[in-house]
């Protein structure tokens, strides 16, 4: 019997592998058999992926690729095939953060989270299904409690991860016929390197006190782990779950259902 969740002989992109949520992606899918391939702004955390993943046996290997330029991510992605043959997996993770409500997200703010988290998940879409459209394949699309519920002051963000899930949406019912499928992960809270960096910007004062206060915030009690996010991201992208396409799941500690 092959192994369950296996992703051998699967090759797969993950945007913004290099660090929180896609770093533990991309060693989880090379440590499932994948080939990964990483696309990271930051050169020198992709740099230090691609080690940390060779030295525990995995293939992988990183490009240096701002997913809201769509002209290098169409080279990047074209680049990638013709070197592997084909893509089987896209997780679409990368994205950036923003705290501000309607009046004090400035007009920059605005453009800079949308340039990256909805420009730049289309841009890897549209590359992706392109090159997935002959040979059918997987996608995951990393969106956010906040696609779906409230919090405060994540104007911007919920906006670009309320279109994420939209796209997933859409890709999924379009590209049927193509055997391609597309579903969303729903994370809460996940506990990164971001999350301290927040706090330690924003509460020097109270770094214990503020991140019990976060970790509470989800009904089970704490913060994700990444690694709890990249399960979710193999399952998605294994044979086991070739009866799924068009869905979100939550990855957020009974933050939608059980608040």
């Amino acid at each position: 019997m092959s192994a369950v969740f296996s992703l051998k002989g699967k090759n797969a992109i993950v945007t913004g592998g290099g660090s929180g949520i896609g770093l533990a992606i991309s060693k989880m899918f090379a440590k499932q058999g994948a080939c990964v391939d990483i696309l990271e702004v930051n050169a020198e955390a992709g740099t230090a992926a691609v080690q940390a993943i060779t030295d525990a046996g995995g293939v992988v290997a990183v490009h240096e690729c701002d997913v809201a330029n769509q002209a290098e991510v169409k080279a990047t992605f074209d680049a990638i095939v013709a070197g592997r043959g084909r893509l089987d997996c896209l997780i679409n993770n990368a994205g950036i953060a923003h705290v501000g409500n309607v009046l004090t997200t400035t007009e920059e703010d605005f453009d800079r989270v949308l340039s990256v988290n909805v420009k730049g998940v289309y841009n890897c879409l549209q590359a992706g299904v392109g090159h997935m459209q002959s040979t059918g394949g997987a996608i995951v699309n990393i969106a956010s409690t906040v696609s779906v519920m409230a919090i405060d002051d994540r104007f911007a963000y919920s906006a670009s991860k309320g279109a994420v899930l939209a796209m997933t949406y859409a890709v999924a019912r379009d590209f049927l016929k193509a055997k391609i499928r597309c579903n969303a992960i729903l994370p809460a809270r996940i506990h990164t390197p971001f999350v301290d960096g927040f706090i330690a910007k924003n509460y020097p004062d109270n770094v214990d006190e503020m991140f019990k206060k976060l970790s509470e915030a989800q009904p089970i009690g704490r913060m994700g782990q990444p690694e709890e996010v990249a399960a979710m991201a193999v399952f998605l992208c294994s044979d086991e779950a070739s009866f799924i396409t068009g869905c979100p799941y939550p990855v957020d500690g009974g933050t939608l259902n059980i608040r």
